[in-house]
């Protein structure tokens, strides 16, 4: 059959990474991409066309619009992708706010028959997977809490005043939305929703007008307690996600990524035993290679092609995940009044 015709607004690193495997997909390929930094529109020497306005790409004759553009304008490319009857994925997050993805929602209802998938890429890792399936089987009880930390020395060019991601006005939040929204999704796939959430959100180290640091103390309907520091002043890089179970736990440790930076993705897994005193088995799996943004278009495609529902990612998801990130903002009073948040 012929292959899914894909174009990408945005072509950035994120952008260019997406279409690499995109181009790797036997049943997908690219045939046109955009960004604000082309000054023309013109074609690439393997004949994918270029331009510098969203609007352009999607006249051309397309399948799937790929959207890896900035905070305020993903949500309005998403619905724009729908309207032009396009199956759509687009970043996280979806917007700046929860108004943002509830009104691509709204939109998405129109067009029932068409895909729109979210990039919660680290639900993808094979720790992360490893780690939900044995979380499912059982065999360590229930959870009792999580704790995480996910963190980066600054943001891309923090202190340039030029980066969207200083820009409440573009961005909606810092270093929680940005990066953060990844440990918040997989607190909820892990524990469930969360119904108490309490917080002290900061920007007191870089002085933009998004926060810089965000701390959470979470509980689920289902009694599980969780702990989330979110940082842009983690000078070593960081990703670790503990989960304590009535029978043992879980220690995700790094994760793979482009930079390298935050270490060897590991999984450790720990039996508890009445006799163990405190030191029980351990077994640690470390991962060599970052399959996750392979899988996750892999997922895309057939669900397009074989017309299934998405079940990682959905509009839902991202609602969801959205809505726990602006319950932490809303919940540190003197943050959300001086934000009208």
């Amino acid at each position: 059959m012929n292959k899914l015709r894909v174009g990408i607004a945005g072509y950035g690193v994120v952008g260019k990474r997406r279409r690499h495997y995109i181009d790797l997909h036997p049943q997908m390929t690219t045939v046109g991409v955009c960004d604000k930094d082309f000054e023309s529109s013109g074609k690439f020497e393997d004949g994918v066309v270029y331009s510098h306005d969203y609007t352009d790409l999607i006249s051309q004759d397309l399948d799937v619009l790929f959207v890896c553009m900035p905070n305020d304008m993903a949500p309005k490319v998403t619905i724009e992708g729908l309207k032009n009857n396009l199956h759509v994925f687009c970043e996280k997050p979806p917007g700046r706010n929860v108004a943002d993805i509830e009104n691509v929602i709204e939109w998405a209802k129109q067009f029932p028959g068409l895909k729109l998938k979210y990039g919660f890429n680290h639900r993808y890792h094979d720790s992360v997977r490893d780690a939900l399936e044995l979380i499912q089987s059982g065999e360590l009880g229930s959870i009792v809490n999580i704790r995480g930390v996910y963190g980066k020395s600054k943001f891309i060019s923090f202190e340039a005043d030029s980066d969207w991601r200083t820009k409440r006005s573009v961005a909606g939040g810092g270093i929680l939305l940005d990066q953060g929204i990844h440990m918040v999704d997989l607190m909820r796939i892990f524990a469930g929703e969360f119904e108490k959430v309490y917080s002290f959100v900061e920007n007191s180290h870089w002085g933009h007008d998004v926060e810089d640091n965000a701390y959470a103390l979470m509980r689920s309907r289902n009694g599980v307690v969780a702990m989330l520091h979110s940082s842009a002043t983690q000078w070593k890089h960081r990703f670790q996600l503990d989960i304590t179970l009535d029978k043992g736990a879980l220690i995700l440790s790094g994760i793979l990524s482009g930079s390298k930076s935050y270490g060897n993705e590991t999984l450790t897994v720990f039996h508890a035993k009445d006799d163990d005193q405190g030191d029980p088995d351990e077994a640690a799996t470390q991962y060599e290679n970052d399959q996750s943004w392979e899988h996750e278009i892999a997922e895309f495609a057939s669900a397009i092609l074989d017309d299934q529902e998405i079940t990682n990612g959905s509009a839902h998801d991202a609602l969801m995940t959205m809505k726990l990130v602006y319950q932490i903002y809303q919940a540190d009073e003197r943050w959300s009044s001086q934000w009208n948040i």
